[in-house]
């Protein structure tokens, strides 16, 4: 028997917009589902950030670039306060991108959002983004983001938002590449999660898991090209997979470079061959090898993670 999908009152999840509702969202793992959604990377920095007299609901950055990003959250159909405070906010933090997050949006805030992107230069973007809750049965509640507006071409937004407006020739070259490589994965029916590409020297493969990601890398002055597990800001966790570092190493089949990088939040657990993206004739093999090892990585890493997880909740 298949049950019936239906749509929850978001105030069923979150009674207190404030209190409830941006707590939540500021947690890693649900941040993690709206940057999926924008495909930008979203980093938490701050909750309830004052701006003069008033509080930005969320303070977060791009990973990587350090953008500032403002989100401003209303579980309501959108108002005026609403969009004017987000002109503020993003004055009061000379912001990147400005992202709305609401029940519901009134056509005339819609247009709204349009305007401003239409009329702002691509060192700002503005994201008009509607939440759903749905459950079926008895079942969690699910939530569910969608983009209602953005800028037009977002993909070419995101491309052009690097200092100085223009990208250089290497940063163009890999924006070929990874866009090169998510065609080859696609047409080898892997269905990962990727991120927008970028003009960038790294390219983030999404996982079910908060505490990590996988992130393809290339280094054009060393010519290698990269694969690892990018773990975001659990020591306990690196701890973890390097206790049981043999037996990981074993199942992937090859010797690994385990990075603590001490005195920072994030790990790494990676593995490296020569490459250079110049060969652009060798394309398809380093498309080849990142992808066979991005596979391997999201098979074994996960049930670790799950083992993690199971100890650390027996020890509560």
């Amino acid at each position: 028997m298949l049950g019936k999908v239906e749509k929850v009152d978001l105030r069923k999840a979150w009674p207190h917009e404030a209190l409830d509702f941006t707590r939540w969202l500021a947690e890693e793992a649900n941040l993690r589902l709206l940057s999926e959604e924008l495909g930008i990377e979203l980093v938490h920095l701050e909750t309830e950030a004052g701006v003069g007299r008033y509080n930005v609901d969320i303070l977060a950055e791009e990973l990587g670039s350090g953008k500032k990003i403002i989100i401003e959250n209303q579980l309501e159909i959108t108002n005026h306060d609403h969009l004017g405070k987000l002109i503020t906010y993003a004055s009061g933090y000379d912001a990147n991108m400005v992202i709305w997050v609401v029940r519901d949006a009134r056509e005339e805030h819609r247009q709204a959002i349009d305007w401003l992107n239409e009329h702002t230069d691509e060192n700002l973007a503005f994201f008009l983004v509607q939440l759903e809750l749905w459950q079926i049965g008895n079942s969690p509640f699910a939530p569910k983001f969608n983009i209602i507006s953005k800028p037009n071409d977002w993909a070419k937004v995101v491309k052009r938002s690097f200092e100085g407006g223009e990208i250089t020739e290497t940063k163009a070259q890999q924006l070929r590449f990874w866009n090169a490589f998510q065609e080859y994965a696609k047409k080898e029916g892997v269905n990962f999660r990727f991120e927008e590409p970028q003009p960038k020297h790294w390219f983030n493969i999404y996982l079910s898991t908060h505490y990590a990601l996988i992130s393809l890398s290339l280094n054009s002055f060393e010519r290698a090209i990269r694969t690892e597990f990018y773990i975001r800001s659990s020591k306990e966790l690196y701890t973890y997979l390097e206790g049981h570092r043999e037996t990981i190493e074993k199942e992937i089949g090859a010797k690994l470079v385990w990075m603590p990088l001490e005195g920072k939040k994030a790990s790494r657990i990676k593995i490296e061959r020569t490459g250079d993206i110049d060969e652009e004739r060798n394309w398809e093999e380093y498309f080849a090898w990142c992808l066979k090892q991005a596979q391997v990585f999201a098979r074994v890493f996960p049930k670790y993670i799950k083992e993690f997880d199971k100890n650390k909740k027996s020890r509560k």
